[in-house]
């Protein structure tokens, strides 16, 4: 990569920069169960939307929409915000280096919002964050990574993307950016074909290293 032109990383965030796909997983089981009699919705919905999450699994459902939004909300107000080990000094190292940096997410602002009741600082640390409001296509659909290139005026050949679910890569790589896979939510082996690299977590992961990982 020619590193003398702007670069950008993105970062999806669930499973990337904070620990939470295993709280969102036990949340979703329990709607699917519950409202659908399915035991398996937790791994469908991953990387997804919250209206595409309601327009493929529960269309027209009004009322358990409602429903589950009220939970979903609640039970965002009290979820734990573990930081994935290392991605803060490698988000520091890349500030270092002049890279741009942006949380590119399906979550929504309501659920950002709980984030940055605990995590204020997250505001800081990227120099923009985009949320589901911002584009149309959910993942494996490239639009929000796209949009991350758009703003920093970057190309595919000099963007990386950091995601962990199985509709996040396949987007990354529908991007035509550098796809870097995260195993913290599926296994190395799982995600490994729908990436160019697979990492454990960010420990020891640092800018040189980013440079030297090509498609």
């Amino acid at each position: 990569m020619d590193t003398t032109k702007a670069t950008a990383v993105l970062f999806d965030f669930d499973g990337v920069v904070v620990d939470t796909e295993t709280q969102y997983s036990h949340f979703w089981h329990e709607m699917g169960k519950q409202y659908l009699a399915m035991d398996d919705i937790e791994g469908r919905v991953k990387g997804q939307t919250l209206v595409y999450i309601y327009d493929t699994f529960f269309p027209g459902m009004v009322k358990e929409q409602a429903e589950i939004t009220e939970r979903l909300n609640r039970f965002e107000q009290e979820m734990s915000f573990a930081f994935i080990p290392g991605v803060l000094d490698f988000i520091a190292d890349l500030h270092g280096n002049g890279v741009k940096t942006a949380v590119v997410t399906s979550s929504n602002e309501a659920k950002m919002a709980a984030v940055y009741r605990v995590h204020p600082e997250i505001k800081t640390l990227f120099d923009r964050i985009l949320t589901a409001e911002m584009f149309t296509a959910s993942k494996p659909a490239p639009d929000c990574f796209l949009l991350g290139m758009e703003v920093f005026g970057t190309t595919p050949d000099t963007t990386y993307v950091f995601e962990d679910s199985f509709n996040g890569l396949k987007a990354g790589m529908a991007s035509g950016a550098t796809v870097i896979g995260l195993a913290t939510t599926n296994s190395r082996e799982d995600i490994a074909p729908l990436c160019h690299y697979v990492l454990d977590d960010f420990q020891g992961f640092t800018y040189d290293k980013l440079t030297q990982l090509h498609k």
